[in-house]
């Protein structure tokens, strides 16, 4: 009997090549991210046109003294690479409302109001600094948001509106510290003996600010010693460079 035998042959499974992955599309370039805007600071100097301010016992006017320092310290701030913008450079009548209102639709990212103080028995002297009151933001400012909105390009009026009273809120721990470095350069300037502090108060050229907001009292203009150093152009100089500074350090943090 013959006998068949069958040889089987296994085939190596030989893996077929796989095909190469496509070529991935090169990713775009990172896009650098957008450069921050510049801050802008907005002067504001006291009083001016038929709103005279206190008089001092040289005869000088607080509307005056205010627009010689704010001047003062715009051109150093820009010294310094800082913009600039002055709710006065003249002899004219604004209304506080309408002060506050310039800083907001700029918008600007700090207000500074400078002023000099007096007092009815002129035996007064010293520099103080003033920030809002917690009601001054959450009443008194909401009660002028009307007029003073920021401009938010695409954004509903009415969330415009939240979106201020939010930001009012927020900008008082930065009005607190600028008052704080302003009233640390000032000393540094003209002693620890005139130094009144940093104040609350209800000031109504500070309120619907949505930026850090405060009002710096340079001095007692009425005081018989205080008042005749305010006309001095040394000390105007003086003062302009502690606003200067406190001003340059807060935006430096």
């Amino acid at each position: 009997m013959s006998v068949v035998v069958c040889t089987v042959v296994a085939r190596s499974a030989v893996a077929a090549p796989q095909a190469a992955p496509p070529a991935l599309a090169p990713s775009p370039p990172a896009l650098a991210p957008s450069p921050r805007p510049a801050p802008v600071v907005m002067l504001d100097a006291g009083h001016g046109g038929s709103n005279l301010g206190a008089l001092g016992v040289t005869g000088l006017r607080e509307k005056q003294l205010s627009l010689v320092i704010a001047a003062r310290v715009a051109e150093r701030l820009r010294a310094r690479g800082i913009a600039v913008e002055l709710t006065r450079t003249t002899d004219r009548t604004l209304t506080l409302r309408q002060r506050v209102a310039i800083a907001d639709r700029l918008p600007a990212d700090l207000f500074v109001s400078i002023h000099a103080n007096a007092s009815p028995t002129r035996t007064q002297h010293g520099y103080e600094t003033y920030v809002l009151t917690s009601r001054g933001v959450d009443v008194d400012g909401r009660a002028l948001r009307s007029d003073t909105t920021t401009p938010r390009p695409g954004v509903a009026s009415d969330i415009a509106l939240v979106l201020d009273d939010v930001e009012r809120g927020a900008s008082q721990w930065e009005a607190a510290e600028l008052a704080t470095r302003m009233q640390h350069a000032l000393r540094e300037r003209r002693g620890t003996d005139g130094d009144r502090g940093v104040r609350q108060d209800a000031q109504h050229v500070l309120l619907g600010a949505t930026m850090p907001a405060v009002l710096v009292e340079v001095g007692f203009i009425d005081h018989a010693l205080e008042g005749r150093q305010l006309a001095e152009p040394a000390v105007q100089s003086q003062l302009a460079e502690a606003i200067t500074e406190a001003i340059a350090d807060q935006l430096a943090d």
